[in-house]
């Protein structure tokens, strides 16, 4: 029998570009799953699309890092901002301050209610959750996430991992290990594998080739593959150091061969929504 594997575009709503390449890499290619970034200022783009293509399958990208502002002023999340009141550019900055305990669970709470709750505003089911960067593998975002997902009736959560050797691999896992555990709890559904941190902007037709063997040679009846599709020449892409990959990332979605590459590998495609059918 073939295995589930679900197919996320993520960062949908970060420029018009990006909006654009996340549905042809759905119409054209293996992409099944999207996931919005509230934050993101192509937002308005990005509902349209939604709306215009219900196969599509929407999911929130909350976040707490990146180039674009909070929903909420630095007053009401302090422990969140960095000067100026935007966001820290990557997660170091995430984990450095969980470990000096400096991050407020309520910021956290606040920012991501907010956002979750734009996303949810469209009106459009909404089948998981996932975060920029993977921020929720640290134990405070993780919480609010987990809580947030059943408050709010969403039924999945990704559950990222990683194949690499040495301390970042194993430091991943073991955060990851605990997320599960925490999404087991609250009866909330994953993919019982995943792919995609690890080849985070470098996923070329090779690495998914290799992403697909791994994940076939381990247990389990799904897993989640999570892409950063976007257009060649984005106007908005200078706001980005890590655009560099958009395009390369939408050739692959849309590459017959990576459809290809999915069948070889006893895989068919599909959604979050099947996860919560029982599908997996």
């Amino acid at each position: 029998m073939s295995r589930l594997l679900v197919v996320t575009a993520d960062d949908l709503g970060l420029s018009d570009g990006v909006c654009r390449a996340v549905h042809r890499a759905h119409v054209d290619g293996i992409v099944t799953s999207t996931s919005l970034l509230a934050v993101g200022r192509a937002f308005d783009t990005a509902a349209a699309m939604l709306r215009s293509t219900p196969t599509l399958e929407l999911g929130a990208h909350l976040a707490l890092v990146g180039e674009d502002p909070p929903l909420l002023s630095a007053r009401e999340i302090p422990t969140l901002v960095v000067a100026g009141g935007g966001f820290p550019l990557s997660y170091r900055t995430v984990v450095a301050r969980g470990l000096a305990g400096r991050i407020d669970p309520d910021d956290v709470h606040r920012e991501l209610s907010a956002q979750l709750d734009r996303v949810i505003g469209l009106g459009l089911p909404v089948t998981h959750l996932d975060t920029h960067q993977h921020t929720h593998l640290w134990p405070v975002v993780a919480r609010v996430v987990t809580e947030l997902a059943v408050a709010r009736g969403v039924p999945a959560v990704r559950l990222p991992g990683s194949r690499r050797r040495g301390p970042v691999g194993a430091g991943v896992n073991l955060l990851a290990g605990r997320l599960a555990r925490g999404l087991a709890t609250a009866d909330l559904s994953t993919t019982d594998d995943y792919a995609g941190l690890d080849e985070s902007l470098s996923m070329d037709l090779p690495a998914f080739d290799r992403a697909l063997a791994a994940i076939a040679g381990r247990p389990g009846t799904s897993a989640e593959v999570n892409l950063h599709p976007g257009e060649a020449g984005d106007p908005e892409a200078p706001r980005f150091a890590w655009a560099s990959h958009w395009a390369a990332e939408l050739a692959l979605a849309t590459d017959p061969r990576a459809a290809a590459l999915v069948r070889q590998h006893g895989f068919r495609l599909g959604g979050f929504r099947d996860l919560a059918q029982g599908d997996a």
